[in-house]
């Protein structure tokens, strides 16, 4: 998740149905069919580069934030984790000949527990060069920054000029950061609300308590449609930047066994496949790369 720009209605009636849908939304970006996911198999060069630690136990433990539709969520039925991110995840795992296990857990308390709790994170995390300097990041899409509002845009909130504004994001993103820096430059601050999960900063946009909420552009987009009607997207896409799976700073063996498996999913289509499946085929990178530039 970035600092990242992303993503229910003052009846209780119309909270409740929001609420729902971005909690435990079903698979309804991407189709009732399977995505290219589940036509993955080994390769056993690549499962060759995984470390002998990793492999033992034949999983490979991936920790995500599964309240960020629809990168990663909870499908419908309360506890299966779908998602952009969770099919791509998988198919890192199968291509490595491993299970993919995925961990439920908060957005800030993953990077801190890579290689000792969770071998990889998985969860829309932006690179940024502060996050490069504690885990290692392979890159394998893109994403920006998007703000939404009510819709109709009631409180007519300019997208350039949020000072004095109540904006809400989730904890730890990288559009937390963004908004705290531009509100050090207001006259009138910015009063920035940050929330565990993305669902609750949705709903309280829904709910009035908010005038605008910031998230990763795929994420906004999402809440919108699952809103019906409730939110719109404000202004322009901002500041494109790629996501990484995240691996311990002290595992090169496992960062390239990441890098190599995500290299054939580049190559034959499948990753292109993935995104296209969840409605965000624009993101897909086509070169992984190990602590890319940012």
């Amino acid at each position: 998740m970035r600092t990242r720009p992303a993503l229910l209605v003052a009846t209780a009636v119309a909270a409740t149905l929001t609420l729902g849908a971005c909690t435990s939304a079903s698979q309804d970006q991407g189709g009732s069919a399977p995505s290219a996911a589940a036509t993955v198999v080994k390769d056993e060069a690549i499962a060759a580069l995984v470390p002998a630690a990793v492999a033992a136990d034949g999983k490979l433990t991936v920790a995500a934030e599964l309240s960020y539709a629809p990168l990663e969520f909870v499908d419908a039925d309360g506890k299966t984790p779908v998602g952009l991110d969770i099919d791509i995840a998988t198919a890192i795992a199968t291509v490595m000949g491993l299970e993919v296990d995925v961990q439920s857990a908060q957005f800030d308390s993953i990077i801190p527990a890579i290689g000792t709790r969770y071998e990889v994170g998985v969860s829309a995390f932006t690179i940024t060069p502060e996050r490069l300097e504690t885990v290692t990041m392979v890159s394998y899409f893109s994403a920006g920054s998007q703000l939404a509002v009510q819709a109709g845009n009631p409180d007519g909130v300019d997208p350039d000029d949020l000072c004095g504004l109540t904006v809400g994001v989730q904890t730890g993103t990288v559009q937390q950061e963004e908004l705290e820096e531009l509100s050090a430059a207001c006259e009138t601050p910015i009063e920035i609300l940050p929330y565990d999960s993305q669902a609750t900063v949705t709903a309280n946009l829904v709910g009035g308590k908010l005038q605008a909420m910031y998230a990763d552009s795929p994420i906004t987009a999402y809440a919108v449609e699952q809103a019906d009607g409730a939110l719109e997207t404000l202004g322009e896409i901002r500041d494109a930047a790629p996501y990484g799976v995240v691996v311990a700073k002290d595992d090169p063996e496992l960062a390239e066994a990441v890098r190599a498996a995500l290299q054939q999913l580049m190559d034959d289509g499948t990753l292109a496949e993935i995104a296209a499946h969840w409605g965000n085929e624009a993101g897909a990178l086509t070169t992984a790369e190990i602590n890319p530039a940012v």
